[in-house]
């Protein structure tokens, strides 16, 4: 599993990486929203975690540029416990919204759960479309 951890403060991504080791994921970190928004070209993840107040571009800001990129789950973590904060993230394109502090058991199955729906949509289960021409050739 690849993760990519979009946050500013220095200490709650050493908190998550250790969080995220016994997964044996590959991560990446940006410190900011347009670094973040360029490694989900290059790093190709399977779920973004994004703190929601980012220096610069916001956590918002950063959730829609990313959806333009891609369709991987967005996990917002913040401190901010505010429904009106909450709604304008989903508004925005994030999966989920967690509350900082989180526990370890939450997040982790915060994330394989994100990643689970991700992977089963990705699953074309669209009936097949067959011509009578095709089908006879």
């Amino acid at each position: 599993m690849k993760i990519l951890i979009i946050d500013d403060d220095p200490s709650v991504t050493d908190l998550l990486r250790l969080i995220l080791a016994p997964t044996l994921a590959e991560i990446q970190h940006a410190c900011d929203g347009e670094q973040g928004s360029g490694l989900v070209r290059e790093f190709k993840p399977d779920i973004v975690l994004l703190d929601y107040m980012l220096p610069g571009i916001d956590g918002l800001e950063t959730t829609r540029q990313i959806r333009k990129i891609t369709k991987a789950p967005i996990l917002i973590l913040s401190v901010l416990d505010d429904p009106l904060t909450l709604a304008k993230a989903l508004d925005a394109g994030a999966d989920e919204y967690l509350i900082k502090p989180v526990s370890r058991g939450v997040l982790i199955a915060q994330i394989n759960n994100l990643v689970r729906r991700y992977s089963e949509k990705s699953v074309d289960h669209s009936p097949l479309k067959v011509s009578w021409q095709t089908a006879l050739q």
